[in-house]
Parts: structure tokens; C-alpha cells; sequence
């Protein structure tokens, strides 16, 4: 599947909770399509309601989403053979990776397979 067709499921972020468990929901705070400086209210199971920022946004490439203290998720895109490469990274300070960082590694890995699942339906 090219870059833009996983970039139309990617950024469709309302949808995520029907492709991975590791989010309950996505509200849009600032309504519209993606744009640098819009504000995403996540739930996820475990986690309390998180407001996201993104904050670097190149169409069908990669963005870059901060919450509070100094947390950030960076997804990027880019061709690999016949299909895209995915790559997701969390950086979040050192206590806060001791404190939930197996948690982490286990939401990072639910998404990044259910977002293979869904591309691939």
C-alpha cells in the first residue's frame, strides 16, 4: 500500500479506536482537518484524557504530536519496496518511561499492527 493511502487511515484519527484497543477515543478540540498547532482530546485504557498538540505536520509523511510534560509520538511514513514503511516513536523523560514505558511499548506495538491490519482490509 503506497504512503497515501496509509496517510488517508492515519490521519482519519477519529477512526483509530475501531483499528487499534490502545486508544477508547479521539475528539477533535480544534475542529478541521490536521494542521500544526490542532489539539487532540485522547482517551486511552489506563492513561487519563490527554490533550495532543501537533505540532509538525508534512502531508503523507510524518507528524508529530506533544502532550504535556515533554511527551511526544512522532509518526512517520516513507516508501519502502512495494509497500510503506511506518515508524512510530515515543519520547517522554526518563521517569515517566520507568513509570509506564512496558505500558507504552505495548500501546505502540497495538497500534502500529492493528494500522497494518486496517490498511491491509
Amino acid at each position: 500500500m503506497p504512503p497515501a493511502a496509509v496517510w488517508a487511515v492515519l490521519s482519519a484519527v477519529e477512526d483509530w479506536p475501531e483499528w487499534t484497543p490502545s486508544v477508547t477515543s479521539i475528539v477533535r478540540v480544534d475542529p478541521g482537518p490536521l494542521h500544526v498547532g490542532q489539539r487532540l482530546r485522547i482517551r486511552q485504557p489506563r492513561f487519563p484524557a490527554t490533550v495532543w498538540r501537533l505540532t509538525e505536520l508534512v502531508e503523507e509523511r510524518l507528524c508529530v504530536w506533544r502532550a504535556a510534560a515533554g511527551v511526544a509520538a512522532r509518526h512517520s511514513l516513507g516508501p519502502s519496496g512495494g509497500g510503506t514503511r511506518m515508524t512510530l516513536r515515543m519520547i517522554q523523560p526518563a521517569v515517566i518511561g520507568l513509570l509506564t514505558g512496558r505500558l507504552t511499548r505495548r500501546y505502540l506495538a497495538l497500534e502500529t499492527s492493528g494500522l497494518k491490519r486496517r490498511c491491509e482490509r
